[in-house]
């Protein structure tokens, strides 16, 4: 019987917090409150995913869009910044008439709060993503 291999993160843990600048690249990276702003993430970005760090939502969500052919941009947020980061994602999903609190993975297709993983997988059972991403440019065939 083989042994099951222990999660290991491939991302640099970095010792002083990073800025997100235009040459740092925005996939898969740490998310720090107060670093970046993340209303430009979203409004730069066709497709954004939020998510904690290590969750294995995030990992569906992202491995579907990939499956589709999105390339999608993945934020993985602490544990000890969620609650920093959710306020801030609650604000820019504010503006698009959503009611209640963001969780996470919080998904942005084209600038505006999709919705999480239960939205993106009814949106995609019922064929109504890829139509979504091709009007948000994350798709082109």
């Amino acid at each position: 019987m083989q042994e099951a291999l222990p999660y290991k993160t491939w991302l640099p843990i970095p010792s002083e917090p990073r800025i997100n600048t235009p040459t740092t690249p925005l996939h898969n990276q740490l998310l720090l409150p107060g670093t970046t702003n993340i209303t430009n993430m979203v409004s730069e970005n066709a497709v954004i995913v939020f998510g904690r760090r290590g969750c294995c939502m995030t990992h569906v969500v992202k491995r579907l869009l990939l499956g589709l052919g999105v390339n999608p941009a993945v934020c993985e947020v602490n544990e000890e910044d969620e609650i920093g980061v959710l306020d801030e994602l609650g604000m820019v999903g504010a503006g698009e008439g959503k009611q209640g609190a963001v969780q996470f993975p919080a998904v942005f297709i084209g600038g505006r709060l999709f919705g999480g993983l239960d939205r993106v997988m009814a949106a995609h059972i019922t064929g109504e993503l890829v139509p979504i991403l091709k009007q948000a440019g994350a798709l082109w065939l």
